[in-house]
Formats: C-alpha cells, sequence, structure tokens
C-alpha cells in the first residue's frame, strides 16, 4: 500500500483548513482517542478534585511526620516493672500535636505529660537482692565522701553554702550527661513525682537514654583520638563514636572498654576500635605511630603527661615517675598505711627519663599494618637512639611504674601448631624469667594464658586493680565531665585547679578521689556506678550561692558549686533545646533531628570549639557575645514559629501573661522566675505597657523579645 500523503492548498492559508488537514494525518497514523468533550464536565471535575485532595492529604501526612515525629506514647512512665501496665492503659491514647502541647504548657503536676519512654540499655534487669546490695554499697560510700567533704571544709575553716533546689541540681546533670537543659516536658514530669525522688529519678533517666551514649561517647572519642578529622582512608572518626556510643549503651565496664582498645586487630572498618591506632597513621607511614600512641596512653590512661620525655630526660623535676607510697596505701587500713610509711624508702619516687617514654611506646610496635587485613599483632621490635647516645640501641616494652603488675614477657614466640617440646622449653623460659626477676610481692600470674602479647601485657597492666594511678585517672576524667572543671589538688604552689590529664605522682589525691578510686575499683569498673556516687555526694548538690562571700578557695574545697562556664556544645545543646517543648533525642521527628544537627554544626563553627583542650577555662570572647547576640541559632530559637518554637506555643497555649513569664524561664533557664523578674516582665506584656513604646508592640513581639534576653543571659551560658 503506498503511503498517504496529505495535500494542503496553498491558497487557502486558513487556520481552519490547516487544522482539518492535521487532524485528518493524526487520524491515520494514531489510535483512535475519545473526545474530552464526551465526558461529563462534573466527572472531570471530580476526578481533578480527588487527584488534589489525595495529594494535598500526602503533603499533610508528611509535614506532620516531620513537624511532631512519631514519639512513643507520651504517657508511659520509666519504671520497667510498671511499663507494660501503663502503656495498657494510654494504649488508645493518642498523641495530638496541639492537646500535648497545652498538656506540656500546664504547670498543674495532675495533668502534666511524662517524657519519651527511655529503654533500659542492659540486657537483663538486676535481681532485687542485688539492686539492695547496690543502694547499700552506694548509700556506704556517699555518707563516707559527705564525712570528708565536711572534714576538708572543717580542717580549712570553709563555711558551706546550702543544698541546691532539686531544678538547679537536675540541670546540672542534664548538661554533663546529654550536654543540653530540661526540655519543659521532663520538668512537668518531673514535677509530678515527690521532691525527694526528683533528682535519682532524673538522673537514672539520662543514663538510661540514648542521649547519654551519644554524648559521653563523643566526650570519649575526644580524649582518644582528638577532635581532628585523622587520615583519609585509614580512619573513620563516625564508626569509632558509634562503636563507643554502643560501648556506653551495653555499660560496657572500663576496664574491658581500655583492653579492647590497646589490643584492637583487624580493619578499622570491620572492627571501629581499631581507628585508636589508625587515628595516628598519617605520621607513622601509614602504620601506627608508636610516638603519639604512648603519649596518648599516659594522658588518657594514666593521667600523666611524659610527652617531654621523648626528646631528653627531665632536668626540671617536672615529671616525678616510680612508686610513690600513697599508691600501696590508698584505700588500706590504718596498719597497712603505718607499714607503707615505715618503708618509704621502697617507694621513691624519681625524675623521669627518656627510658621511660620510649620503653612505653615499645608496646604499640607490635601493633603493624597488613594492608588489606588491617591491624596484626607481632612481637615488639623498637629501637630508639637516644639523647647523646651515638647509635640506636633496642628498646624493651617496659612500664614508668608498678612494673611488679606487669606479667613477664616470654623469651620465645611460638604458634599452638608447633611441637610440643618447643612449647614446653618456651614455657621452662618464661617460668625461670619470672622466677628470676619478679620481687617478692609480686602478683601470681598462674591464672594468665600462656602467652600474651605485648600489647595484651599493656593493657592487663592499665587495667590491673592494683594500678591507682589509672583508675585515678578514670576518675578524675568523670568528675570533670560532671563538674566542668577537674578536683583541686595539693601542690607546692599551695591549694588549686588541677588538670584532668596532668596528675603528677607526686601529688595524692584528694580523700574525696581515694574513696571514689577505691568504689570504682570494687564496682568493677562500672562507670554509671561511679557515676551515681559522684552526682550523690555534697560537693555536686551544693549551691553555688551563699549568704557570705565567696572565695576562690571556698570553690576548690568544693564549699559550694564551682561556676564554670559551659563548653561550646553545652550552649549549642541548651538553645536548641530551649526552642522546643518536647525532648530532643532519638525518638524525635528526622525533621528536628536534622535541624539539630545543622544548627549545632553551624553554631561551633562561628562560636569555636577548643577541641582536646575542651576543660581549658578560658574568658568568654567578643567572637562568641556576636554569635549569641546576632547568630541565627539564637535569633530562630526566640523567634515566632507557631509550628516549631516554644516561645509561639507559649503564647498560644498559656493561661495568662503570669503564667507565659513562668514557662520561658523553666524552658530557657530551668527555673522559676523571682518575684521580681516575674513583676517586671508580666508588666511589660500588659497591653497598657505595650502601647506606651515608640513604635507600639504587639504581645507577640515582647514574647519573643523576652525568650532573646533570656538567651543572651550571662546565666544561661554558665553552670551554676
Amino acid at each position: 500500500m503506498p503511503p498517504i500523503e496529505t495535500t494542503i492548498d496553498s491558497s487557502d492559508e486558513s487556520p481552519d483548513s490547516f487544522a482539518k488537514s492535521s487532524l485528518v494525518t493524526a487520524e491515520l497514523v494514531s489510535d483512535p482517542v475519545v473526545d474530552a468533550a464526551l465526558v461529563p464536565r462534573w466527572k472531570r471535575a471530580l476526578a481533578s478534585i480527588g487527584r488534589w485532595s489525595l495529594l494535598l492529604i500526602l503533603a499533610l501526612m508528611t509535614f506532620g511526620f516531620l513537624s511532631s515525629g512519631l514519639s512513643p506514647d507520651p504517657s508511659a512512665i520509666f519504671d520497667e516493672d510498671n511499663a507494660k501496665s501503663a502503656v495498657a492503659q494510654d494504649e488508645n491514647v493518642d498523641d495530638i500535636g496541639a492537646e500535648a502541647v497545652a498538656i506540656a504548657l500546664n504547670d498543674n503536676p495532675a495533668t502534666a505529660i511524662e517524657p519519651v519512654s527511655l529503654r533500659s540499655s542492659e540486657s537483663q534487669p538486676p535481681g532485687k537482692a542485688n539492686s539492695k546490695k547496690s543502694d547499700s554499697e552506694l548509700a556506704l560510700v556517699s555518707g563516707k565522701i559527705a564525712e570528708q567533704w565536711r572534714a576538708e571544709l572543717d580542717s580549712r575553716g570553709l563555711e558551706a553554702a546550702p543544698m541546691a533546689d532539686w531544678l538547679t541540681v537536675c540541670r546540672r546533670l542534664s548538661l554533663a550527661l546529654a550536654g543540653t537543659g530540661l526540655s519543659l516536658e521532663e520538668i512537668r514530669s518531673l514535677q509530678r513525682l515527690p521532691e525527694a525522688d526528683r533528682v535519682e529519678t532524673h538522673r537514672e533517666r539520662l543514663l538510661s537514654s540514648e542521649r547519654f551514649h551519644h554524648y559521653w561517647a563523643e566526650r570519649t572519642a575526644r580524649y582518644l583520638v582528638g577532635a581532628d578529622e585523622g587520615p583519609f582512608i585509614f580512619y573513620r572518626g563516625r564508626r569509632f563514636r558509634t562503636w563507643l556510643t554502643e560501648q556506653y549503651a551495653k555499660n560496657t565496664r572500663y576496664d574491658e572498654l581500655v583492653r579492647m582498645l590497646i589490643t584492637a586487630e583487624g580493619v578499622w572498618t570491620d572492627r571501629p576500635e581499631v581507628n585508636f591506632h589508625t587515628v595516628t597513621f598519617d605520621s607513622g607511614d601509614n602504620a601506627p605511630d608508636p610516638i603519639r600512641l604512648a603519649a596518648r596512653t599516659t594522658r588518657a590512661f594514666l593521667g600523666v603527661r611524659i610527652d617531654c620525655l621523648q626528646c631528653h630526660d627531665d632536668f626540671l623535676g617536672n615529671v616525678s615517675l616510680g612508686d610513690a607510697s600513697w599508691i600501696m596505701s590508698c584505700g588500706a587500713d590504718d596498719a597497712t598505711i603505718q607499714a607503707a610509711s615505715e618503708e618509704d624508702a621502697k617507694y621513691v619516687l624519681r625524675e623521669g627519663t627518656q627510658e621511660d617514654f620510649h620503653s612505653l611506646a615499645a608496646f604499640f610496635t607490635a601493633a603493624t599494618s597488613e594492608g588489606v587485613q588491617g591491624l596484626k599483632d607481632k612481637r615488639a621490635n623498637y629501637e630508639y637512639q637516644y639523647l647523646y647516645a651515638d647509635e640506636t640501641v633496642p628498646v624493651e616494652p617496659s612500664v614508668p611504674f608498678l612494673r611488679e603488675l606487669l606479667p613477664p614477657r616470654p623469651t620465645d614466640q611460638k604458634d599452638d601448631s608447633d611441637e610440643a617440646d618447643v612449647e614446653d622449653t618456651a614455657e621452662e623460659v618464661a617460668t625461670e624469667e619470672v622466677v628470676a626477676e619478679e620481687p617478692d610481692a609480686a602478683p601470681e600470674f598462674g591464672d594468665l594464658p600462656r602467652y600474651l602479647s605485648d600489647r595484651e601485657r599493656l593493657a592487663y597492666w592499665l587495667t590491673h586493680p592494683e594500678n591507682k594511678p589509672a583508675a585515678r585517672a578514670a576518675v578524675t576524667r568523670v568528675w570533670t565531665l560532671l563538674f566542668g572543671q577537674p578536683p583541686a589538688i595539693e601542690t607546692d604552689y599551695g591549694f588549686q585547679v588541677g588538670e584532668v590529664d596532668n596528675l603528677p605522682l607526686d601529688s595524692p589525691p584528694s580523700p574525696m578521689i581515694e574513696t571514689l578510686t577505691e568504689a570504682f575499683i570494687e564496682s568493677g569498673f562500672d562507670i554509671r556506678k561511679l557515676i551515681r556516687c559522684i552526682t550523690d555526694s555534697p560537693a555536686f548538690r551544693v549551691s553555688s550561692r551563699a549568704d557570705f562571700d565567696v572565695t576562690e578557695q571556698h570553690e576548690l574545697a568544693m564549699a559550694v558549686f564551682p561556676v564554670t562556664h559551659l563548653r561550646s556544645e553545652q550552649v549549642a545543646g541548651a538553645a536548641i533545646q530551649a526552642g522546643r517543648v518536647k525532648t530532643i533525642n532519638r525518638d524525635s521527628s528526622f525533621f528536628a533531628q536534622l535541624q539539630q544537627f545543622g544548627n549545632l554544626n553551624d553554631f561551633l563553627k562561628r562560636y569555636g570549639d577548643l577541641g582536646e583542650d575542651e576543660f581549658t577555662q578560658q574568658p568568654v570572647t567578643i567572637t562568641q557575645r556576636l554569635v549569641m547576640l546576632n547568630g541565627k541559632l539564637i535569633n530562630e530559637t526566640a523567634s515566632p514559629n507557631p509550628i516549631l518554637n516554644a516561645s509561639s506555643h507559649i503564647e498560644m497555649f498559656a493561661r495568662d501573661d503570669e503564667d507565659v513569664v513562668r514557662t520561658l524561664y523553666l524552658t530557657v533557664l530551668n527555673r522559676e522566675p523571682s518575684e521580681r523578674e516575674l513583676e517586671h516582665f508580666v508588666e511589660r506584656l500588659t497591653k497598657e505597657s505595650r502601647e506606651k513604646n515608640d513604635p507600639p508592640t504587639s504581645r507577640k513581639q515582647e514574647i519573643t523579645d523576652l525568650t532573646w534576653i533570656l538567651l543572651n543571659s550571662s546565666e544561661f551560658a554558665w553552670n551554676h
């Protein structure tokens, strides 16, 4: 069949003729279609309405999910024994956005809601007998610390401030354990409980929450691997922090955590703990740098700085090493202390030498890079040319003090597949070494495996219960995270603030730190129990205000709670939480978490971050004040936003102006306003006062200004 050609008359140039010819061609080359005019108009309108309605419903559902989240039942309680019954009673209750906000803003304890349910990270809840035993042990330790705290003040002739109110103590706990202030939801929940139970309940909720796991994992990663990005490809900081989060969620023992870090093997992506070593690859020629690892180990796990010993001996008396008498008598009875004092000659401190540093670094040459197989453990082989020496010499792995706790090093290293007679020979040689080198008071090593690698020997020494400096360093680190500054120590220059990673052996710890160290060891290196012991002490719960003149000595002796400036991430976390009525956590909406992540990173970039030196007290800079006054985060938190911001929710649902001021103070500063503050700001919110302004202001603008004022107050940026 010949192709059909359409002929168009050129003389007929009318649009109608062209349309008719085009229609004929279309009908010949395409399938017939139904004319739209044949479909009733009302059906087309109905179909269009249906499509747009479905699209609108989907958009509203998406926006509702992003803005409100899918939080668990807000009425669920935290006691696991009653959790099932509480959920069963309220399983049919819907969490409607406006109603939930209105209930949270209500200051009536009978109708206040609970925060989201926080699941316990323990694999199995402890039995009642163990719980009672733990409570009694905690009470004994807390009583002993309280006696020592009072004795310390009496010996210095200092008067103690009164105990702080429960809201202040709860704010300290939130800042220390989660890096944020209290949410209004948490405050209303705690108000339902008896006042005597509020602090302990809030602490246990935090210790079981993912916020605590993530926040302390971030703080731990800072002193373990630093705040830098590390070498590309060979270091995965996010994987390392996630692994630490999992360890805190499982409540891993501290000594087990240290052993996993020191003896890590494998690929850094598959075994995240290996990143503790691979972070030094950039200075170790694609291999762990034993120099940096030795310096990091002493600071993080021993609280001793021996970096200067890398290049020369200590000629200025800045580094004292050896076996101090307080190490042997820490927590002992009077007879043991007397015996130790009579044998002071045995525990003589000495000046540090280059050998102390490099013998410790020699342990880490056992970790070698095997390419795609990651880190593998081999026999340490370390050589170094000391100052004033003519050539390099081999350096045997050793430790700077308490060397009797270090397991012996086998002279020969054989695999399990070797012949039996060779194994027996190696065991005999190792046994002879033990007899020849161990002192009379050395511990028995019969319960250890036949062969320990060099890094395993170091890990065993670091986590030995008799290694008091290592346990003291862990206690000091936890104390510093809770108080915002290290505990004070006695020095040749008087009573002054110590350093979290510089605890000289010639400066014995205070009696409270000694007691906490002993309790930490006896509890099986349980970090949560250590936190409970510290936060139960009067040193943590005392007020920062007093009727007398507060001096530096009062703060050092913990007669008052030390007033410290919040760290950068705490300022940002408190500001972000102050902009929300509900608690921001992992159960919050994706939109809220994404906004928190973006605002936090942007704020830290502008506000400044001290990195590893985050506990160094520095004055507030002009740049930091400008970021608070004009920054994006503070302005967005205070500005009106009826969907997200707490200030707008408070304006909509508060009963009156007085309720607005009270609720804003609770949300931002986590305290009730004083009578003078309440009277002043309530007056500013009245219609008569607003009309006197030039130009007149609205009630919404006054609430925004009040929120901005509270966020920029000095009280907001300080822990007190």
